[in-house]
This record gives C-alpha cells, sequence and structure tokens, in this order.
C-alpha cells in the first residue's frame, strides 16, 4: 500500500484538494478536485491524475454543507476510490505565518491556536485556512499535519525591505511588509532552471497574475521584494481589491462619507480592483471580451500598475535577467503579456509575438536581453514536497 499525502487549499466557500504518491524521487498526482459553493449550492468534483472524472455530486440550491460536510464527503471519495493508498499526512495552505513561521510547520492544537492572531491580517483567507486543520485535528489527531505559508518565502527580504516608516512602537507589533502568494514564487524559482539557468541564479521578477495579484523580485531564487505589504490588498490592482491605496483615502472615506472599518474592509477586498473600476467584472476573460470601454479602463490601469511595479522591483534588484508570468491571467491571457512585456521594452524585454501565442515557454526572442517567460505554478505540488520534507516520508 502505497503512502499518499494530501493537500488541501480551504478557501471562504470553497475546498480544494490533491492527492500525491512518491514516484522517480518526486511526487506524482494522482487525483485532484474541489468542493465550492459550500454554503449556497455545493458541487463536487474529483479527477485522477490524466484529467478523467472519477466523481462528481452536486446537493443543489439551499445546502449548507459547510467545510466540514465538504471535508467528511472528501475522505469519504479518497477512501473510495484511492483505497490501495494510505493517507499518510495533510498538507495545508496558510497564508500567513507572520514573523514566527518562517518555514513549513508541523500543526498541532497551539501552533492553530498562534496563527489565529493573524486574521485581521488576512481576513479573507486565514479563518478558512485554519478550520480544516481544526476538523481534522479533533477527528483524527494521529494524522499529521504541516502548514505551509504563503509568508514564508518572503522572509529572506532584507529588513529594510520589509520595513515601513512607522514608529517603532507600531512596528514591534509585527506592522512589517510580509508579502504573500510566497508558495507559487517558491514553485517557479525551483522551476526556473530547467528553462533558463543563467536567468534562474540572477535577477528575476515574477508576475502571479490571479484573481490576487502580486509581483516579487527573485535574486539567486531568494524573495528581495514584493508588491504586496502588510496584508494582501496591497500591491497591484487585482479582481476585487483595490492594491495600493493612499492612507489619506481611507481617512477620507472614515470622516466624509462616514464608512466605519468593516464597510471600509468590503470596499477594498471586495468591491474595487477590476470589478470595481469597470463596474462588470473581475474576470479579465470576461473582460478582454467586452467591448465596453469601461473594461478596457480597467485593463489599462491593471497594465499599467504591472509596468510602474516591474521598474521598481527592477530597481529594487539593481538590474534585470527576466521576467516570469504565471497564475490565471498571467498563464492564460495572451494580449495582457504581450502588452506588458511591449511596455517592458525599455528593460531589454525583445517580443516573441508567435512564441506568445504558443504560450511560451519563452515569449522573448532568443537575443532578448532580458527573458520573458510563461511557466504555471503548482503550489499544491509545492506544499506536497514541504509536507514528505517535515515528516521526512
Amino acid at each position: 500500500m502505497a503512502d499518499a499525502i494530501a493537500v488541501l487549499n480551504a478557501g471562504s466557500s470553497s475546498l480544494k484538494f490533491s492527492l500525491y504518491v512518491a514516484s522517480a524521487g518526486d511526487l506524482e498526482l494522482v487525483a485532484s478536485g474541489q468542493a465550492e459553493g459550500l454554503f449556497t449550492s455545493p458541487k463536487f468534483v474529483a479527477k485522477d491524475g490524466q484529467g478523467n472524472v472519477v466523481d462528481r455530486k452536486a446537493w443543489g440550491d439551499g445546502h449548507k454543507l459547510g467545510h466540514d460536510g465538504a471535508l467528511d464527503y472528501l475522505i469519504n471519495v479518497l477512501r473510495q476510490h484511492y483505497s490501495g493508498h494510505r493517507l499518510a499526512a495533510m498538507g495545508h495552505r496558510v497564508v500567513h505565518g507572520g514573523q514566527e513561521y518562517s518555514r513549513p510547520t508541523r500543526v498541532d492544537a497551539d501552533v492553530v491556536d498562534a496563527l489565529e492572531k493573524y486574521v485581521p491580517l488576512a481576513p479573507l483567507h486565514q479563518p478558512h485556512n485554519l478550520a480544516p486543520i481544526r476538523v481534522l485535528l479533533a477527528r483524527d489527531p494521529k494524522l499529521p499535519q504541516v502548514a505551509c505559508f504563503d509568508t514564508a518565502f518572503h522572509r529572506a527580504q532584507p529588513e529594510v525591505a520589509q520595513a515601513f516608516a512607522l514608529p517603532r512602537r507600531i512596528t514591534d507589533r509585527g506592522v512589517l511588509r510580509y508579502g504573500f502568494h510566497g508558495l507559487s514564487y517558491e514553485y517557479i524559482a525551483h522551476a526556473l532552471p530547467q528553462h533558463d539557468a543563467r536567468a534562474a541564479t540572477g535577477k528575476v521578477v515574477v508576475l502571479h497574475l490571479g484573481n490576487g495579484a502580486s509581483m516579487c523580485a527573485t535574486r539567486d531564487g531568494r524573495s528581495v521584494a514584493s508588491t504586496m505589504g502588510f496584508t494582501a490588498a496591497d500591491g497591484l490592482p487585482m479582481g476585487t481589491r483595490c492594491g495600493s491605496l493612499d492612507p489619506g483615502v481611507v481617512l477620507y472615506l472614515m470622516d466624509e462619507l462616514k464608512m466605519d472599518a468593516r464597510a471600509i474592509e468590503r470596499l477594498i477586498y471586495q468591491e474595487s480592483g477590476l470589478l470595481g473600476v469597470s463596474g462588470i467584472s473581475s474576470d479579465m476573460r470576461t473582460l478582454e471580451a467586452s467591448s465596453d470601454p469601461r473594461a478596457k479602463e480597467a485593463i489599462d490601469l491593471f497594465v499599467y500598475r504591472i509596468g510602474r511595479e516591474l521598474g521598481s522591483l527592477a530597481a529594487a534588484l539593481g538590474g534585470l535577467d527576466a521576467i516570469v508570468f504565471t497564475a490565471g491571467m498571467g498563464e492564460h491571457s495572451v494580449s495582457l503579456r504581450e502588452r506588458v512585456c511591449r511596455d517592458a521594452s525599455w528593460l531589454g524585454v525583445e517580443f516573441d509575438d508567435a512564441a506568445n501565442l504558443r504560450n511560451g515557454p519563452r515569449i522573448s526572442t532568443s537575443n532578448s536581453r532580458v527573458s520573458a517567460w510563461a511557466i504555471p505554478t503548482n503550489e499544491e505540488l509545492m506544499i506536497a514536497r514541504h509536507t514528505k520534507a517535515v515528516l521526512e516520508l
């Protein structure tokens, strides 16, 4: 019976999973899927390693399955379809590890309690990341669980890159630039040598462009600076998040519009970004297909901000050897990659239109001083690798 590692990524109304077994010195994906609409109209799908559906279920409108019910159903599916594998461990994506957790960690009740204090710093993610860990601790305390943190990769940054210009009585409480999407950036740092060995040991900016979007400058595969800061609402505009915002705007919202903290939270996390600017959608595919001028304005702003941040991160690196596009928009939006690369010609990017239409992986010319790549990320595999290493499986 082969040992298997399950990976969970819990969102506010979803539960994504992957199942891996050891193979040829690494890990092989044998199953993946998700439960979504957990509190409205739950649906579940599981696929094998080749993408074939092995289980599908819908509970109907108004059914509240919740994370507990989704986890129960998932475990039953794994037992039914993968009885030849022994579940040896569970790895979890946890967005925030703070200053205390700078590497993957085996979790118990005390660790989960410690991670609760970071809920205010990642309110859209942290509570849901921790929920299945608590459920499994209660139901199967002997099952090893490992938390892998999106902030951990950025702890390698120099102190000056993590600092805010605030009084020490504030910064000493942990108010600093943490950075996020670290598991994605870490995976790209491990994958890039297979494509561009020279760039992998040099100065690279990775663009994680999904519904949550950020950019990270790496030198020799280590984080140097990131667009996200104290929370995951900083930096680039995103699907529904505003990105960098003058704090004076928040004061204006409080004083002139009489908005309280919760209303401002909804505004910056759920009502802004591509959705807020366009008034149409948070989905780049919908905006690219729209003839509405507001859709174009939202895309133009997104591209402009990427260009500004790219210049800033190149300055933090003191030069640039490569840029890498990843995540949903980065991996699939041909037009977005083209616009960003053409705007980056001043940095030395020579764009290859035909290669971009093929989705690369290299989307710059062979003579380009700064190479450009489109490389799919794989946070789940990174979590599984960490879990295997921590538990010495």
